[in-house]
């Protein structure tokens, strides 16, 4: 049998098109799978070949697309496992988040597409409702597949359909408040349906929290293990003790950890596990066993994030979301660009840090992605990482803002829409001084459109208290963060994914708050930037001789500013990576209308859609908000 590194060194060579016949030919089971009929007809002796031709073909494609790796990588043998005992897609199997979803979308009749993965007009960076039959529910942000499951199962069951309804979700998922509303209802309304907890001990980043903890006492016990391999074989054989089996099962948790180790059972899940999830022949076995059960069925599997590839295994955090790169070599590429947006704010925090120890940090989850891993490791007890629970983060900083401590939430654009009401109720209504320091604003790009940060600006300008800025380069980032850390009101900064643009830094200093800055002077036409559209917006007034207002306030907004550029210019023209409806564009509008004045306005920004997969630059080309496309919309616009 050929080995999974023999695989990837002779691909890494061959390589050319994931669809060419001779690249198939390194995956003799593989390539004969295009859909999940196909792999059912394999001998189950067949299958840890199969596995390991899925996870060297998974290596391969992810390394020359960049994509989400790890994740992946540790689901190949449950992937099959659930394809081979469930007759998808009748039966219908759920991913939570889908970061490891690409072996699903391979044995799903994707295998020669992978090669588009997360680019313009390939498939889904997630499981997608519009792209296969296969993809029950759309995701991309976690915790929801248990809720939707039941859903789903409920009408399977009024229906009397004889499907099965299988969610899986990790043991980060997992962690959040909407994960145990679901499975409080699933286990109290006793619908069929099972829930597969796929345990890495990581969520994106490395896991936290109790629930992190009880699991980890799991395994930890070898008797209870032990307990479980024998009922297992006895119950194989024996049917008829079954009752008696599960009686000294739930005895023998009793007595090695306490009640708390029932949790899944006390919320009305019949709890099986743990089992190693990368045996394919006890997966199997289990989940045969396990399909026919009635009620709530749930299985707790243990995975290796990463498994199968060293590298991967060793730095599962690292190799989560990877760019292009040589598998052969074991290293990503090393970035010589610019720094980013968020570690431009890491570093803010840690200057912060230094001077203040009031100042407490708090992220869901994403130390890495928000550029706080410096932050965590300087300032221990100034930093939080609450796992994956977004509505938590914002009220926990509440209360530590009533306690007199300075909160700053690190938070992704699309994942502060999770705490909405905790920013009204919690925070804004009670005038507290919580910063929030919002990374992937605007277009994110290759995750698609769970990703874009497309709505915060609406979402927050309608809130009373709030003070929301959008900074036009990284050092303008820095003095927001200043000036929303100090102004002892409910504050947010919002900024973009990707590389600042190599500005100077200057003294941390409050700016004035809701006042612009005039940047270009010119004549007829006023640009009135709110972000980091602003180096496109200068280009474009070079040519029209337009005047280029950096607005730098959304709220509140700099009125004085735009009734001048009202008095003395044709068109006003405003400019924002958000959605038009209700953003700062918007806000723009009411200013003009409260004072009677009726300038032609032109309002740029994203359009009434939910913008798909492909680069930054590519979706700002497709909406027009790139250099051309803006000249383009305001030519025109003063034309029509």
């Amino acid at each position: 049998m050929v080995t999974a590194l023999t695989l990837i060194s002779q691909s890494a060579v061959t390589f050319l098109n994931f669809r060419t016949k001779e690249y198939m030919n390194n995956y003799p089971l593989l390539s004969l799978i295009n859909s999940p009929e196909d792999l059912r007809l394999l001998n189950k002796e067949q299958l840890p070949q199969l596995c390991q031709e899925l996870r060297s073909y998974l290596l391969e494609s992810v390394s020359q697309t960049s994509g989400h790796l790890a994740s992946g990588l540790g689901t190949v043998e449950l992937t099959v496992a659930l394809h081979y005992i469930f007759k998808t897609p009748f039966d219908q199997l759920i991913w939570d988040v889908g970061h490891q979803a690409y072996p699903h979308k391979i044995l799903t009749g994707r295998r020669d597409q992978m090669s588009t993965i997360r680019q313009k007009g390939g498939i889904h960076p997630f499981p997608w409702r519009e792209e296969s039959e296969f993809d029950v529910l759309s995701v991309g942000h976690s915790s929801t597949s248990i809720s939707a499951g039941l859903g789903i199962a409920v009408t399977a069951e009024r229906e009397n359909a004889g499907r099965k309804t299988v969610c899986v979700i990790g043991d980060g998922a997992i962690t959040a408040g909407m994960a145990f509303e679901a499975l409080n209802h699933a286990g109290s309304v006793h619908t069929d349906m099972l829930v597969i907890l796929n345990d890495n001990e990581m969520s994106i980043s490395e896991n936290v929290g109790a629930l992190n903890n009880h699991l980890a006492r799991i395994f930890s016990g070898s008797l209870y293990s032990t307990v479980r391999d024998g009922s297992k074989k006895i119950l194989d054989k024996v049917p008829t003790v079954k009752n008696f089996m599960k009686k000294t099962e739930e005895h023998m948790k009793g007595v090695m950890f306490s009640p708390e180790s029932t949790l899944f059972e006390e919320l009305g899940f019949n709890y099986i596990g743990p089992i190693d999830g990368h045996n394919i022949d006890e997966l199997i076995a289990t989940l045969s066993n396990m399909r026919d059960l009635k009620g709530p069925q749930f299985l707790h599997i243990k995975t290796k994030k990463g498994k199968g590839y060293e590298p991967a295994e060793k730095d599962p955090i690292g190799f989560h979301g990877v760019p292009k790169f040589d598998p052969t070599s074991g290293q990503l590429p090393k970035s010589n660009a610019k720094p980013t947006y968020s570690k431009i704010f890491g570093d803010w925090l840690c200057e912060m840090a230094e001077q203040d120890d009031k100042l407490v940090g708090i992220t869901p989850a994403m130390r890495e992605g928000s550029g706080m891993v410096e932050f965590s490791e300087r300032f221990p007890q100034q930093y939080f990482d609450v796992a994956i629970a977004e509505q938590h983060a914002v009220t926990f900083a509440a209360g530590l803002a009533i306690g007199g401590y300075k909160p700053v939430v690190a938070i992704y654009s699309t994942f502060l829409q999770r705490a909405y009401d905790q920013l009204i109720h919690d925070v804004a209504i009670q005038n507290l001084p919580v910063l929030f320091a919002i990374d992937r604003a605007g277009i994110v790009g290759a995750d698609g459109q769970t990703h874009q940060g497309a709505f915060d600006l609406s979402f927050m300008r309608c809130i009373p208290n709030m003070i929301i800025m959008t900074p036009s380069d990284e050092n303008e980032c820095r003095q927001m963060l200043y000036t929303g850390y100090k102004c002892g009101k409910p504050a947010a900064v919002r900024y973009p994914r990707g590389n600042a643009i190599g500005v100077e830094f200057t003294p941390l200093a409050e700016l004035e708050i809701g006042r612009s800055k005039m940047v270009r002077q010119g004549e007829k036409i006023a640009i009135l930037n709110f972000g980091t559209l602003l180096p496109a917006a200068l280009s474009v007034a070079e040519k029209l001789n337009a005047t280029v207002v950096d607005m730098r306030f959304v709220k509140p907004i700099d009125e004085a500013r735009i009734l001048e550029m009202a008095d003395t210019h044709d068109v006003i023209v405003t400019l924002e990576e958000n959605a038009i409806q209700g953003g700062a564009g918007s806000a723009v509008s009411e200013v003009l209308n409260s004072h009677g004045k009726t300038t032609a306005l032109l309002q740029l920004g994203l359009p009434d859609i939910f913008i798909p997969q492909g680069t930054q630059q590519e979706a700002l080309a497709e909406i027009k908000l790139d250099e051309k496309g803006i000249e383009e919309q305001i030519i025109a616009f003063i034309k029509s």
